[in-house]
């Protein structure tokens, strides 16, 4: 009798796998899986902090789309590469809440023209400003997650000079295992590589995966919700035709969990 009990369980976790439904399990993944109208994501996207020139950019960021897609918690410590203005920036320091930390690793400035971050961040309890450069990741802390809007390609510019492979492997050593890197960018002509970069400011897809496998990161997604089939991929991206409406691929790598 226990033989066959046991068998009818077998039986039945297999057919509930074949089936889609393990209760338990589809309870701890539904739990676990962030949309758009998660509610610490529209929390993040309803923040009266954000300036009224954010909220008109996001019509064509989808920034709720897109912190789905990294899988955002609360309680994660994010690195926002290269924040800006601090769009991003302010939207994960609300979805990540007091428990989490946003690191905006940005340039260093001047008393003459400081970054715009520096005055951001006072505003965020858990935004630290890191001004030492986008090549380094002195968090002090292991990463949830890496996000990178619009900038990989600058790694790749003369200006920089910077070791892209060493970059990558930096990246990936900041990152928990299963840790994850989004990356955002404005996609150049297939079989470009990076000839571009430096005069269009974009950069072939194919190049970026190569970059970041090679480090060791698996590429674990890619959404579509930023493509603009429109845009042919031969304009400089500040140019009027296309500025905000680039073409732009949405990769999401992950460091493997061991």
């Amino acid at each position: 009798m226990r033989n066959l009990l046991a068998g009818l369980g077998v039986a039945l976790f297999i057919g509930a796998c074949a089936g889609g439904a393990v209760p338990g399990l589809m309870m701890a993944t539904e739990a676990a899986r962030v949309t758009a109208t998660s509610p610490h994501v529209l929390a993040a996207l309803a923040d009266p902090r954000r300036p009224d020139a954010d909220r008109e950019r996001d019509a064509l960021r989808l920034p709720g789309e897109i912190m789905a897609f990294t899988g955002v918690q609360p309680g994660w410590r994010i690195a926002d590469v290269g924040p800006g203005g601090g769009y991003y920036s302010r939207l994960f320091a609300v979805a990540v809440g007091d428990a989490g930390r946003v690191y905006a690793v940005d340039r260093p400035g001047t008393a003459e023209r400081p970054r715009p971050m520096a005055a951001v961040a006072p505003t965020y309890g858990n935004i630290t400003h890191l001004t030492d450069g986008y090549n380094v990741f002195n968090t002090g802390e292991p990463l949830d997650a890496i996000f990178i809007s619009q900038i990989y390609h600058d790694f790749y510019l003369p200006v920089f000079a910077f070791d892209v492979p060493a970059l990558n492997r930096a990246m990936f050593n900041a990152l928990k295992p299963g840790g994850v890197l989004l990356i955002i960018d404005h996609s150049a002509v297939a079989g470009s590589d990076i000839s571009v970069t430096n005069t269009l400011h974009r950069i072939d897809q194919a190049q970026v995966v190569r970059d970041l496998e090679a480090a060791g990161f698996v590429l674990d997604g890619e959404s579509q919700v930023l493509r603009h089939p429109e845009d042919n991929r031969t304009l400089r991206v500040f140019e009027s035709d296309v500025r905000g409406r680039t073409d732009q691929f949405v990769l999401r790598f992950r460091r493997p969990a061991n």
